[in-house]
């Protein structure tokens, strides 16, 4: 799901250095570009440590860059925009709310109130997670994977044009991390975003995207992007299927081999 527009998030030679407690500085990102078309679906894969996270919250808005330049429908992000939704390694959940009132929180505590058309799409975005049966349990009621479902729902409460994922379902079981892979395939197609993925599982990333951003050790640049040539929709077949194992194979030989290079 590309755009021939132009590109809805673009870095363009973003350097970003930090300073650690004892006052050394940590180059973690040097010379990174990269240009993400609308409804695109993008992953990020790379060493540990390399900067994956990093480029989620400079997109977010949540950092500035040390050098270079981010920006959203060309326009350079230097704060939190309402576009924008994120979805955490972690659901963090509020324990002392159900799941309708975590769904609709950041509406209450941007606005202070949640009104009847909110608490309405709440309720749609729940049947569309599938947890409308669920929205008056707590968190604690709710198992790992049903819990990133209600972060998911929270992160579409405003409609936003962006979705960014760090690492969304890592902490769930295998089984329960390739379900909630397909039911985001299934709200990405029902409810388009432009979303980039943070993840460490090649195969994750397979199935999830349109190309794959290859990122090397730290400082992290762009080693590769790579065009993910598997047809869609995808679906449970296209787990076994052999593409995608030869593509995985080949994607792990060249981020080890870099990795040793380095």
């Amino acid at each position: 799901m590309t755009n021939a527009a132009g590109p809805v998030i673009e870095l363009a030679d973003v350097q970003q250095t930090f300073v650690s407690s004892d006052g050394t500085p940590v180059h973690a990102l040097e010379g990174v570009s990269l240009a993400i078309g609308r409804h695109e679906f993008v992953s990020i894969i790379g060493p540990s440590g390399c900067g994956k996270s990093t480029i989620l919250r400079l997109i977010a808005g949540l950092l500035r860059p040390s050098a270079g330049r981010v920006a959203i429908f060309d326009l350079q992000v230097i704060e939190p925009r309402d576009e924008i939704g994120m979805v955490f390694q972690k659901p963090t959940l509020l324990p002392w709310l159900n799941v309708l009132d975590n769904v609709t929180f950041p509406m209450k505590h941007k606005y202070g109130t949640v009104d009847a058309k909110d608490r309405e799409r709440a309720l749609e975005l729940l049947a569309l997670v599938g947890l409308k049966d669920f929205m008056a349990k707590r968190p604690d009621e709710l198992s790992g994977g049903m819990q990133q479902r209600v972060a998911i729902a929270r992160s579409l409460l405003h409609d936003p044009e962006i979705l960014l994922m760090d690492e969304p379902f890592s902490a769930l079981d295998a089984l329960t991390r390739d379900e909630m892979s397909f039911e985001l395939l299934r709200i990405w197609r029902e409810r388009p975003k432009t979303v980039v993925f943070v993840t460490h599982s090649i195969p994750e990333a397979l199935l999830l995207s349109d190309r794959i951003v290859v990122m090397s050790a730290r400082p992290a640049r762009v080693s590769e992007i790579i065009e993910v040539p598997l047809e869609r929709p995808r679906s449970f077949e296209t787990l076994s299927n052999p593409r995608l194992h030869e593509l995985a194979n080949a994607i792990r030989e060249k981020v080890f081999s870099r990795k040793l290079a380095a």
